[in-house]
């Protein structure tokens, strides 16, 4: 039986997670699984390593501050830096969450989903910038995205952004463990979000609270299907 308590579901709880060795949380069903995922792609000779797993609700509401704030850059779906003071209203939303997700609603905070890239292609000292350039044909992690598109699947895993579909940009580093996270999905609403967000105030809440039914439907239910 899986939990599927709104505190798990909005990132307000830890309960059903582990930590790695190296420092990561994710869900404690989740652990074999990657493991699995990791073995066979370095027989082939492919290094997966973590960049991002589980994040609380409260990680996620300070990474939403800093981008609406203009403390960290928001991008464009061509890698651009936006000017984020010059937007305003539901534009402003939508610049930040074609790539960081609300918090509350955000995928990570299921331990299901892990950004990843191939240590063995880079220096030891290269630091990932998720960017779409990275993982593609020119890029060091090019190998890693098409093994994954190829092999993922076969243990439990795939990509929910592989293309973009109008809501979250593409996220070729993005790995998601269907079973559990399509479980968690099924069981979230925007009503749960809501009474979240009301009990956990954000940058930008009552903005945010007007237009959270069209968000749900954009940003959070509009993934890619497990299988392409």
């Amino acid at each position: 039986m899986i939990d599927c308590s709104d505190d798990i579901l909005t990132g307000l709880s830890e309960q059903h997670l582990l930590t790695r060795p190296d420092g990561f949380m994710l869900h404690k069903a989740v652990a074999q699984p990657f493991s699995a995922l990791c073995t066979a792609a370095k027989a082939d000779g492919i290094e997966i390593k973590i960049v991002s797993a589980f994040r609380s609700y409260q990680r996620q509401a300070a990474i939403w501050q800093a981008k609406l704030a203009g403390k960290r850059p928001v991008y464009d779906q061509d890698g651009q830096v936006i000017d984020i003071s010059s937007l305003t209203g539901k534009a402003k939303l939508d610049a930040v969450l074609l790539y960081s997700a609300l918090p509350g609603a955000s995928r990570h905070h299921w331990g299901t989903e892990f950004d990843v890239y191939d240590a063995g292609s880079v220096p030891p000292d290269y630091k990932p910038q998720l960017e779409p350039a990275e993982y593609g044909p020119d890029g060091p992690f090019y190998r890693l995205q098409q093994w994954l598109s190829a092999y993922a699947s076969d243990f439990g895993f795939f990509l929910p952004y592989r293309e973009f579909q109008g809501g979250v940009a593409a996220e070729p580093w993005h790995i998601s463990y269907q079973p559990l996270a399509s479980a968690y999905l099924a069981s979230f609403n925007s009503g749960i979000l809501r009474q979240c967000l009301t009990q956990h105030p954000l940058a930008e809440q009552q903005l945010v609270l007007t237009h959270l039914d069209a968000i749900f439907n954009r940003y959070i239910a509009n993934i890619c299907l497990a299988t392409p």
